[in-house]
């Protein structure tokens, strides 16, 4: 791995693009042989502060910061929905996952759903999809499924095991993640036989695992993922000292909706220290993992002289708590959850650069369009990168798409009792909940409280007020709170229908089964009654 490294770091003053060179601008129609390839690399659960100081102290990501080095680097880029499916959704459709209806891991995208990548094709681009991808409906487990459909039941039932660590106590095993080697070898191939040989330009995409938690020992759909799982050969690359141990808020002073979720994820119990340390450097070990796969990808392009006219693209569906805020997994407006990694770097992008604005996978659509001088269509919600990353490009576009000073950001799914929302600007985030009455919203001064420990929302009401109905004119969220809540229902009864008289069997074995099968006849009582309120 260290010379694999050490042979792209020499060769980088030949791979790397001079700073400003532009991209060839293509006309609707059939791609240009010099129009710019493009290589999208696609984590699962990275956090996005890893990527620059001071959280990339903490772990070394070589071909991270060979990508900062010789690219962009997105200091505030977001996810559109902090879980996997309905997150992708919003990264390849280009449009806020209200008005896909993106509303968990089982409702995302149609199959049929034209994609960035279709049109790419449709105009003479060559592509390719390995990994994951998860974007559209009709998958994940029931459990997954059933838990976001009934989040308004008055119950609040364990559906995880406790977050647990799983070492591999080998230098020498590298490659811990199988399935997510098996297809950064196929996407290196590619690269490498058929990419190579390619008259047209390409547009590649690799969708990972890592660094997501790994399915509990007792695995199969009653199980949540809560292991995190890594080698001795990936946590010698953590630097165990400087390793934050997140201050947590009394249970007692929780909001209610982080109450729930800490709940549902059996993290309201005692942790010590040292097992939040572990959890918190084996994560940072299984990005480290995750790294070492993007450094193939950029390896694979250099050796076949690609990297000189390949744009290539790193970033991650949302990030993972890691025991922040007395939570694990996702599903969460909080940084650790919420942000993501982006990093550019090929023809036309500016190196070493550094970018504030604020950003979301929205924003992917319209870049890949732009990148391969596509015209976008009129309806995205996200605006093009390359006017923020390429010195030409804002030369080009001064006054024309600007990305607005604000991102949104919603949640509709599983271990959250609310519909939520955020809206983040340059200094405060806002987070508003439900009908905007009901549940109190929350309010973060990011720029004096990074770690968002302290809800500032009743001290600054003109800030809430006016960022309140900001975001109320982008979406009227009491309404499509409202369609969630309705779309819950009528899929709990199609759900339940279907099985007929095996209902309460596998209601009462699904991942919360533990919980559930102390008072089976409870939580059936509650369901009903749900049922029947019409609020």
């Amino acid at each position: 791995m260290l010379s694999l490294w050490m042979s792209v770091v020499a060769t980088s003053a030949v791979a790397s693009p001079a700073p400003g060179a532009a991209v060839p601008r293509v006309p609707a129609g059939r791609a240009q042989p010099e129009a710019p390839n493009v290589v999208l690399v696609a984590s699962d659960s990275f956090d996005g502060r890893l990527t620059f100081h001071p959280g990339s102290q903490v772990v070394k990501l070589p071909f991270i910061n060979f990508m900062k080095a010789h690219g962009a680097t997105f200091l505030n880029a977001y996810t559109n929905s902090p879980i996997c499916c309905p997150s992708r959704a919003a990264m390849w459709s280009g449009l806020f996952i209200h008005l896909t209806q993106s509303w968990n891991n089982f409702k995302g995208l149609e199959p049929n759903y034209t994609t960035w990548m279709d049109v790419m094709e449709k105009h003479g681009y060559r592509t390719q999809k390995f990994g994951k991808l998860d974007y559209t409906s009709g998958h994940h487990s029931v459990s997954n499924r059933v838990e976001a459909w009934t989040r308004d039941v008055a119950f609040a039932l364990r559906q995880e095991g406790r977050p647990v660590v799983s070492l591999i106590p080998r230098k020498t095993e590298v490659r811990v993640m199988k399935g997510d080697w098996v297809n950064t070898d196929r996407a290196v191939h590619w690269l490498r036989k058929e990419a190579a040989n390619e008259t047209q330009p390409f547009a590649l995409y690799l969708g990972l695992n890592l660094p997501h938690p790994y399915p509990s020992p007792s695995s199969g759909e009653n199980f949540g993922a809560s292991t995190f799982r890594t080698s001795l050969y990936w946590l010698e690359r953590v630097s165990e000292t400087t390793i934050k141990i997140p201050k947590w808020s009394p249970l007692s002073e929780m909001h209610p909706v982080d109450y729930y979720s800490s709940y549902t994820k059996n993290c309201t119990g005692e942790f010590t220290k040292e097992e939040i340390k572990k959890i918190r450097a084996f994560y940072y070990a299984m990005c480290a993992e995750t790294d070492a796969m993007l450094g193939e990808i950029i390896s694979a392009l250099r050796q076949s002289d690609l990297l000189r006219n390949t744009i290539v693209i790193f970033t991650s569906d949302h990030g993972e708590l890691a025991m922040e805020h007395r939570q694990f997994y996702k599903m969460s407006m909080y940084e650790a959850s919420a942000h993501v990694p982006l990093l550019m770097m090929g023809p036309g992008i500016k190196t070493n650069l550094q970018v504030s604005n604020v950003v979301s996978l929205v924003d992917i659509y319209p870049t890949m369009l732009d990148i391969a001088g596509i015209s976008p269509p009129q309806n995205l919600s996200g605006y093009s990168l390359l006017p923020l990353s390429s010195e030409t490009f804002q030369n080009e576009t001064k006054f024309k798409h600007q990305h607005p000073p604000w991102i949104l950001s919603e949640f509709h799914g599983c271990n959250v009792n609310a519909s939520t929302y955020m809206l983040r600007t340059n200094q405060w985030k806002y987070i508003a909940y439900s009908d905007g009455v009901s549940v109190l919203p929350q309010l973060f001064d990011l720029s004096l409280d990074p770690d968002e420990l302290t809800n500032v929302a009743a001290e600054f009401p003109d800030i809430t007020c006016s960022l309140d109905q900001r975001l109320r004119s982008i979406v009227n969220y009491p309404k499509v709170s409202a369609a969630v809540r309705q779309y819950n229902k009528e899929q709990f009864i199609s759900w339940r229908q279907s099985l007929g008289q095996n209902y309460s069997n596998v209601i009462a074995n699904l991942r919360w089964h533990q919980d559930w099968l102390k008072e089976p006849r409870k939580y059936e009582r509650a369901i009903n009654q749900w049922l029947k309120n019409p609020h």
